[in-house]
């Protein structure tokens, strides 16, 4: 029973659906144990219980065990689970044999909770957590790369600092049981991966690991396992047993569960790149052009090679944080001047920000009265925008009222609705979950060819960057000092040369085509380096594989498949 994995899900009923203010969030109080030893992963919408989960886990927050009008005390509680895992679990917790960390969701809230400390900076409060016994603590500053932020007054920290503080201070303490909720966001493509490897650092033979996270490539990276929760934003969760990595994360974006014969999704998401290893064909009559140009702002200074782009084109930004690729989107905005005399192409540019500030007094139907009505009140921009985004669900609220996610929709929608040539979108992704950002990409997508416009978008999530990308601009250089935005070129040959850089292989799902990283010095990630096949879509050797397989398997031959023999759920290192 010590490494068996366990679950509870307590579902809310019609009778406390009907009973309950509907203007608060039903109750459902999800809770599960994991292997030892081993990360599992959870995936979910928002609002389906996933961080509840966490704070049940960690003592913070009692389950009441379904009874609404008589909670129960924490004896009820553990009698209630007497003889299973959990009663040992809760046992240990409040007793104070077990210790459970979490690191919190909303990291930009951590500077408020050490406001009253007279020594404030990244050192001295890393410094406090690390244990006797934990011999780690150099070793995470220089992967997470916080050292050149030691000295530093947490105050003063970006959301990526922040995040990478707050996963820092997670992993230096000893404890039992490790949790992360949502540890890459504000993260780029290359801080997600060496998170993911100091969060798999941890891993013991008798301690939990468990992550929450809605980049499904990080994810994939991550764990050992997953646990897909489904149901109702908001009313109640449903947590399924724990899967392999691949067959959760399928079971997720498929929205059917087989082994309990249950839908919880009407439609599949699938990643269908159209242009697989092609290049992008566009109609260059159409064809629009930006010279080189160069900008310095403060000590850093950004290059940007000329380029071009067509109408009804997607070209996403892939680059680390600080290379300059909101900079880029300013200058075509015409927000600043580049240096010297030259000129961006005077066209009509709509923009979503990276950072969002609900300023706007009233509805979210009353903002998009006052700045999209026209483009609102438009069938067809209902039917391939507004209606995919579920807006209905708040659209009469204050918009100053809503969370980070529906302020997110709110934008992506408010940018899409205003006239224009160009469409600079900034992390679409940020704060959406998993099932959210499939969403937004289709409907980015879909809009920018019914509409023939062109879009350039900055994007950290890898699948929605490669679902998304018609052309790439790899953005490298040091962060901060001296960056360069190259021209665009081929999904393929952008991806390869941005993955080159970080020395990751990707692979895709043979049955959704999502991207998937390879695991370090695995058989596949070795292959793929050697033929300098970083970014692999080919499937033409995928199919030639299967034949192969198939035809030894008549032949009474035993293959074994690449993914199973390299990938599948194989310890990171």
């Amino acid at each position: 029973m010590g490494d068996k994995l366990t679950r509870i899900a307590i579902i809310s009923t019609d009778k406390a659906c009907l009973s309950t203010p509907p203007d608060r969030t039903l109750p459902r109080y999800p809770a599960y144990l994991q292997a030892k030893g081993q990360v599992l992963g959870l995936v979910g919408s928002n609002g389906i219980g996933k961080s509840t989960a966490l704070k049940i886990l960690s003592g913070k927050l009692k389950p009441n065990l379904g009874r609404f009008d008589d909670p129960p005390d924490w004896t009820d509680v553990i009698k209630h689970f007497r003889g299973n895992e959990l009663q040992n679990y809760f046992t240990k917790i409040l007793e104070d044999d077990l210790k459970a960390i979490v690191k919190p969701q909303y990291v930009d809230q951590i500077p408020k909770a050490f406001a009253k400390r007279p020594d404030k900076t990244v050192r001295t409060l890393i410094e406090g957590n690390v244990s006797d016994s934990m011999d780690n603590h150099q070793e995470i500053l220089d992967v997470l790369e916080l050292n050149h932020v030691l000295d530093r007054d947490i105050s003063l920290l970006s959301g990526g600092e922040l995040q990478r503080f707050a996963i820092a201070a997670t992993c230096v303490q000893q404890a039992d049981v490790y949790m992360f909720d949502e540890p890459s966001s504000y993260l780029d493509v290359k801080q997600r991966l060496s998170a993911a490897k100091v969060i798999r650092s941890l891993l013991r033979p008798d301690d939990y690991v468990i992550c929450v996270e809605h980049d499904l490539s990080v994810l994939d990276y991550l764990s050992d396992f997953i646990c897909v929760l489904y149901g109702k934003p908001a009313v109640y969760g449903v947590v399924t047993l724990p899967l392999s990595v691949r067959e959760g994360i399928n079971v997720f974006l498929d929205g059917n569960i087989p082994t309990e014969n249950l839908r919880f999704r009407e439609e599949s998401l699938t990643f269908r790149i159209a242009e697989a290893a092609d290049e992008f064909m566009a109609d260059r009559s159409r064809a629009f052009e930006y010279p080189s140009m160069e900008k310095t702002m403060g000590n850093f200074h950004l290059k940007i090679d000329e380029g071009d782009f067509t109408d009804s084109e997607i070209i996403v930004m892939m680059g680390e944080n600080g290379t300059g690729k909101t900079t880029f989107c300013r200058l075509l905005a015409g927000n600043l001047a580049p240096d010297g005399d030259q000129k961006v192409p005077g066209m009509k540019v709509s923009m979503k920000p990276q950072k969002i500030t609900p300023k706007f007094e009233g509805t979210v139907r009353q903002l998009f009265f006052k700045k999209i009505k026209t483009a609102f009140l438009l069938p067809q921009f209902q039917t391939d925008v507004v209606k995919p985004m579920k807006l209905e669900e708040f659209i009469d609220q204050e918009v100053k009222t809503l969370s980070g996610g529906e302020l997110q929709r709110v934008a992506i929608v408010l940018a899409l609705g205003t006239q224009a040539d160009i469409y600079l979108i900034d992390e679409p992704s940020a704060y959406l979950d998993s099932e959210q950002r499939i969403i937004a990409a289709r409907v980015i997508k879909r809009f920018i060819m019914h509409a023939k416009k062109t879009a350039f978008i900055v994007e950290h999530d890898f699948i929605m960057a490669t679902y998304l990308a018609d052309r790439v601009i790899v953005f490298d250089g040091q962060p901060g000092i001296d960056a360069r935005a190259n021209t665009p070129e081929s999904l393929l040959t952008g991806c390869n040369k941005f993955l080159k850089n970080l020395d990751v292989t990707f692979r895709r799902d043979p049955t959704n085509f999502r991207p998937r990283i390879n695991k370090p010095n695995s058989q596949l990630d070795q292959e793929q380096k050697l033929g300098g096949n970083y970014f692999f879509l080919e499937e033409d050797k995928a199919i030639e594989h299967r034949g192969t397989a198939a035809g030894a398997a008549r032949s009474g031959a035993t293959v074994l498949d690449d993914e199973d023999t390299s990938d599948e759920d194989e310890p990171d290192g």
